[in-house]
């Protein structure tokens, strides 16, 4: 099933999309998981980590610069540079979330150091929670029917994900779009359902995403805990 944009012309929604959705929501969030992992790198320093310590936090620290250059009053005349580097930086930290959730998948299975400790085992299973949690939810933000300004500009005649509120538009003010926030719960329902709720894949891509991410959260959730569980008889 597919369903169609309906709105107004694309340049005069753009035009108006362009200072609704702030950029506020994913700063706080970034934010908030920088200083998750720092808390946890203090009070559990041997938890696991992929690379340098210094490697996920200086990702996000950029990641939160671009979206601060991203702000809505010059969104659009920076967007041809723009977009590309935080699809880079999205993809990257995508990237990292499954290979840190697969080292330590590799380390429950075959043991070591992390999984002898209960505090550094869910220091560990939680950062990679949230973490996939985190970059999923930018990646269905920044990918979903082209990104922020393609969404407020109908450029795109397709959705990549339905959103309850368009399927059922008199549920819903004229003109809703989704923000940010909504991208963050989508996330937090697909690692924790590790499938679809209220809102539908439409799209090869998202439909992967959304398998990936439940296989990944599912896997991290179930090991932590079954491991958890010995560690602490």
């Amino acid at each position: 099933m597919t369903i169609p944009v309906e709105g107004p012309a694309p340049f005069e929604a753009a035009e108006e999309g362009v200072a609704i959705e702030p950029r506020w929501p994913i700063a706080l969030a970034i934010l908030c998981f920088i200083g998750i992992t720092l808390t946890l790198r203090v009070a559990q320093p041997e938890r696991e980590s992929l690379g340098p310590r210094w490697l996920v936090p200086a990702l996000e620290v950029v990641m939160l610069v671009a979206l601060l250059a991203a702000d809505p009053a010059h969104a659009r005349e920076r967007r041809r540079w723009l977009r590309p580097v935080a699809l880079g930086l999205v993809g990257t930290l995508v990237l990292v979330a499954v290979l840190s959730a697969g080292r330590l998948i590799v380390q429950l299975v075959q043991g070591g150091k992390v999984t002898n400790s209960p505090g550094s085992l869910l220091a560990s299973g939680t950062l990679i929670w949230l973490g996939n949690l985190l970059v999923f939810s930018l990646l269905y933000w920044m990918l979903d029917s082209g990104g922020p300004l393609a969404r407020y500009g109908h450029e795109r005649q397709y959705r990549d994900f339905v959103f309850p509120q368009q399927a059922s538009p008199e549920l819903a003010p004229p003109g809703w779009q989704p923000h940010y926030v909504d991208y963050l719960i989508l996330g937090f329902t697909t690692s924790t359902a590790f499938s679809p709720t209220d809102v539908l894949p439409m799209s090869r891509w998202a439909k992967l995403a959304m398998a990936l991410q439940s296989l990944l959260s599912l896997m991290v959730i179930g090991l932590v805990i079954a491991r958890a569980v010995n560690v602490f008889r």
